[in-house]
């Protein structure tokens, strides 16, 4: 087995754990701000969202209808989601490459 073949599960299986956890931490943090609650700072939803949760960010803002109508909290988020996939891409080549 390639140590491609070898690492893509485990690859898949992180990037599901994060993005279940990160739409996880949307749903929490839109149940606080219903209640009233202590919320989820918008760094780390950010964080989340860098670390490869970002397609799970995006649905749970419109699913949720949740920080999807802030223009400075978009701009960030717009910005890790370049970021992660900048990451990504650079990552992938300097390991192929």
């Amino acid at each position: 087995m390639s140590s491609t073949a070898a690492l893509t599960p485990w690859v898949l299986g992180a990037l599901l754990l994060i993005n279940l956890l990160t739409g996880l931490a949307y749903a929490l943090d839109k149940r606080a701000a219903q209640r009233g609650a202590y919320r989820i700072s918008e760094r780390t939803l950010h964080l989340w969202a860098l670390a490869g949760g970002w397609p799970a960010a995006w649905l749970a803002q419109r699913a949720l209808r949740h920080k999807c109508a802030k223009p400075a909290f978009q701009r960030v988020y717009w910005m890790t989601v370049l970021a992660h996939c900048a990451a990504t891409v650079a990552l992938f080549g300097w390991w192929l490459g």
